[in-house]
């Protein structure tokens, strides 16, 4: 495969537009619920795959419905799901996402079979042989932390495989673990928080220079509205986010690193490669769900 995405795959249930919580025994109508493939990993693969890319998952899921839905889900898409393993007696990741009217999206989490993902559940062919492995949610992929796996991945970029990694969680006790993946990235795409809290830095900007020192190629820091900072060693650009009604924020950092890979795929600089990441989270904020609005999406190749 052209890309392999490595790490969470969580089943999202989503519902809009969502107030309060009904007291008791009450029962609020809604416009709209959904049931999509996310996480850092899986919801990168599927926004992958509807952009043509094609591409590989890797992961843990339990042996539940929520499994057989998951890898469903996302071979209908298009996604290689061989790589992604069932844990014997495991539930498989879930969140329910109750969406508030202004697009935010307070969340209710099991972390189930990611937890025990480990590089025993990896074949190496499928990473040595992959353009590009994205790591998502190694925060979250304790199994992962493990010096065979860096020397895996140093293997991997020694043959020419770029390595990109997102993170899962702003928690901040998370972080200094993720922290040790750096040496073993070529690209890092944290939100603003994970990057102030894995630096120490006081703004984006030092933030990624604090990164760039630990010998990435490149770090792009997503900015919420405000769009997202592309650092690299010729300097520092500021990508805008483009003007559209928010309708659910979920899976949108997601969707910016599937459009970011597709880009250095298609032979963009950096820079180029984020304003088409930017475009692909657009249209994601735009529907309900981690792969909303991209229905033709390939076309966005072309622009």
């Amino acid at each position: 495969m052209t890309v392999v995405t490595l790490g969470v795959h969580i089943v999202d249930v989503l519902a809009r537009p969502v107030e309060s919580i009904p007291a008791g025994q009450d029962t609020h109508l809604v416009e709209q619920v959904r049931i999509t493939a996310a996480g850092a990993a899986a919801g990168t693969a599927v926004d992958l795959a509807r952009l043509g890319v094609p591409v590989a998952s890797a992961g843990a899921v339990g042996d539940d419905e929520l499994g057989d839905f998951l890898l469903m889900i996302m071979a209908r898409h298009g996604v290689d799901v061989s790589g992604v393993v069932r844990k014997s007696g495991e539930q498989t990741a879930a969140s329910i996402l109750p969406i508030r009217p202004d697009g935010g999206r307070p969340s209710f989490h099991v972390p189930g079979a990611n937890l025990g993902f480990a590089l025993a559940d990896i074949d190496p062919a499928q990473v040595l042989g992959a353009k590009v492995v994205h790591l998502g949610g190694m925060d979250a992929s304790w199994g992962l932390h493990d010096p065979a796996f860096f020397a895996l991945l140093d293997q991997a970029r020694a043959g020419g495989t770029i390595v990109t990694m997102d993170l899962l969680s702003n928690m901040p006790e998370l972080m200094p673990a993720a922290k040790v993946f750096l040496p073993h990235l070529d690209y890092f795409l944290p939100n603003e928080e994970q990057a102030l809290m894995i630096t120490g830095a006081a703004t984006a900007e030092e933030a990624a220079a604090a990164l760039l020192a630990e010998g990435l190629t490149g770090a792009l820091i997503t900015l919420g509205a405000a769009g997202s900072l592309v650092a690299t060693g010729a300097g520092a650009t500021h990508v805008p986010a483009l003007d559209v009604l928010v309708v659910d924020t979920t899976g949108c950092g997601d969707a910016y690193c599937a459009g970011f890979i597709a880009g250095l795929l298609d032979g963009r600089t950096p820079v180029a490669a984020a304003e088409l990441g930017t475009a692909v989270a657009a249209r994601v904020a735009g529907g309900l769900g981690s792969d909303a609005g991209l229905e033709n999406a390939h076309e966005l190749l072309s622009h």
